[in-house]
């Protein structure tokens, strides 16, 4: 039986083609409107993996699923990257002087807004998803109406494509996280060079210091650090890690259990193979 794989955004999203590509093999993908419903079915098991974006190389972490991240309980159980490349979509006989409003992600917005720029007459208007406002785009029937969004959901909802790969940069890639209930038939840990925690910090002199040096006097390479608020703690911070190495591995294991000793909380996410 294949997989089940939810993933927010309609068919032809670009998280969709991520689960594709990271799984490699026949799977069931499941479309979802919101990050926090792909959580919740995974959690409830009615899903057997879930696909986030956490991370774009033009406009930084989408912070929404890293604190996510921190409300459910889930495994991180792989990552994969995907390069994004956007497309102008409208209605089969529509021209670029008919469109008045562009639709997406606000995300996507923000990553073609120089080509956006040169087009005077049109309005970028935000929509939940990329691939959903290509179907939003063909459902409505209007042709002042456009959508950014892949090549692939043009195909699906029948578009004409009017601009391709009109992302300001070509080095655009997003980074996504495969995410699952729990340790149980998953990859092996063993296997896994990448390990992603979060942890809040005790209010002790250079704690900041303390917790990075449990990983550099082990030899233990940092691959990112994050901050990001703790909600109604004003001034107060939560630390997202990627360290290299598995928990499995007796000196990452070491530094964990040594960096709770300067932690409030710590929450290992997971060890997974590295993209």
């Amino acid at each position: 039986m294949a997989s089940k794989v939810a993933f927010q955004g309609e068919h032809g999203a670009y998280s969709q083609q991520a689960a594709n590509k990271f799984f490699a093999k026949k799977i069931e993908t499941v479309p979802c409107k919101e990050f926090e419903v792909v959580f919740n079915k995974v959690k409830s098991g009615v899903i057997d993996f879930g696909v986030l974006p956490v991370e774009n190389s033009l406009t930084g972490s989408i912070h929404k699923n890293y604190d996510l991240l921190i409300q459910h309980k889930i495994w991180i159980a792989g990552e994969v990257k995907l390069w994004i490349s956007h497309h102008l979509l409208a209605l089969p006989g529509v021209t670029l002087k008919s469109i008045e409003k562009v639709l997406s992600h606000p995300q996507a917005l923000g990553q073609c807004e120089g080509y956006l720029k040169k087009i005077k007459h049109i309005e970028p208007t935000p929509y939940f998803d990329t691939a959903g406002s290509a179907k939003f785009v063909q459902e409505t029937g209007d042709p002042s109406l456009a959508a950014i969004a892949s090549a692939e959901a043009g195909k699906i909802y029948g578009l004409k494509t009017l601009g391709s790969s009109i992302e300001d940069n070509q080095n655009n890639f997003t980074r996504f996280i495969i995410i699952r209930k729990s340790l149980k038939n998953n990859m092996s840990v063993k296997k896994a060079d990448k390990t992603s925690l979060v942890f809040a910090l005790k209010n002790i002199p250079g704690a900041l210091y303390k917790s990075l040096s449990v990983f550099a006097i082990r030899d233990i390479d940092l691959l990112k650090i994050e901050s990001r608020p703790i909600h109604g703690s004003p001034w107060k911070y939560m630390f997202y890690l990627d360290i290299n190495g598995s928990c499995g591995d007796e000196k990452v294991a070491k530094a964990i259990e040594h960096l709770k000793e300067v932690t409030d909380f710590l929450k290992l996410l997971g060890s997974y193979v590295r993209a």
